[in-house]
């Protein structure tokens, strides 16, 4: 089984002021797990109310779910069993259940949520809230209701985004968008924040999109002021370096041995794909317009970007780098990045 968190999350460039505030999504976590149906599959986010369900094997929809009012972060857990969509209007969670496609639970959080992680043993869920400045701690278990089921609420830095847990469910890495222009370090046994990185580099956007290598030793922060990438030793909570990409970097994913990280760039519509061994960009794919969620498949071969404003979904072959098919999706997907087999 294979568990990885956001990777990023979807962005909404437009929905604030600033650029300084695009709002990422959360998490694409991503897992390989069994499932009632044939797999794997892709959820992806909707600005339209809803998640597409993409079946990786055709390159066609196989479903859609109705959801809350703004749908961003979508992470899964690691039995497959349930997706969980972030509804950035509604100040709720979707749980969806995969089996029956449908929206069992509805999860009151904080203003805006938008980011969203499931720990390694699926009971616990991580929400970023942009409007509020802090992270929902959702507790998994029979007989969810909306408003009995928030553990904590961790107040973080400014304009929180993206997610991620680390892989022995230890430590959450939270993404502070805003003037904090930092990462927020939370130990899961208290619920607490236990360091804060500073990301620098040039004032506005903070950091967006994570995601951590299959190792949990490195963190790679996408950084929309200035077009950078960061990268952090999970270790010292030191930035080690820092990679130029594309224009506007968002969401971010890395595939599974942790030898290619691929950033999504908002405003020049394509994709970096950087070689972990030398912190260098080796290609840039040309996807389609306003790309906000990216996945990797669970065998690493393929890479899905959801392109906002082109309502589809690019896929691209890992090996050649090339765009091997185009898949339509909702209107306006955004978050994406779940993965069940």
């Amino acid at each position: 089984m294979l568990i990885r968190a956001c990777d990023t999350a979807a962005f909404k460039l437009g929905r604030h002021a600033s650029v300084a505030s695009v709002v990422v999504w959360a998490t694409f976590a991503f897992i390989c797990i069994g499932s009632a149906h044939a797999a794997p599959f892709a959820y992806i986010s909707n600005d339209d109310g809803t998640v597409s369900v993409i079946d990786i094997a055709t390159n066609t929809l196989a479903a859609t779910i109705p959801v809350g009012s703004t749908p961003v972060g979508v992470a899964v857990n690691a039995a497959g069993s349930r997706v969980y969509v972030t509804n950035s209007d509604d100040n709720t969670v979707s749980v969806i259940n995969t089996i029956t496609r449908s929206v069992t639970n509805t999860i009151d959080v904080g203003i805006e949520p938008e980011g969203v992680a499931v720990s390694p043993s699926g009971k616990r869920v991580y929400v970023t809230n942009y409007g509020s400045d802090s992270v929902s701690v959702i507790k998994v278990g029979k007989g969810m209701h909306a408003k009995s089921n928030l553990a904590a609420t961790i107040a973080v830095g400014a304009l929180p985004l993206g997610v991620v847990v680390s892989p022995n469910g230890s430590l959450v890495y939270v993404a502070n968008n805003g003037v904090s222009n930092s990462i927020s370090v939370i130990s899961t046994a208290t619920n607490k924040v236990i360091a804060t990185v500073p990301i620098g580099g040039v004032s506005g956007a903070g950091p967006a999109g994570l995601v951590l290598n299959p190792a949990g030793t490195v963190l790679y922060a996408t950084k929309l002021a200035g077009n950078i990438v960061s990268v952090i030793d999970t270790a010292t909570n030191a930035v080690t370096a820092t990679i130029g990409v594309g224009s506007l970097p968002a969401a971010i994913a890395i595939n599974p041995i942790g030898t290619r990280v691929y950033v999504a760039n908002l405003n020049s519509n394509d994709v970096s794909v950087i070689d972990t061994a030398t912190n260098t960009v080796i290609a840039t794919v040309p996807v389609g317009s306003n790309p906000f969620g990216i996945d990797v498949t669970p065998n690493g071969d393929l890479i899905y970007v959801a392109n906002n404003l082109s309502n589809n979904v690019t896929v691209v072959d890992a090996a050649t780098n090339t765009v091997i098919a185009t898949i339509p999706a909702g209107t306006g997907p955004e978050a994406f990045g779940v993965f069940i087999r």
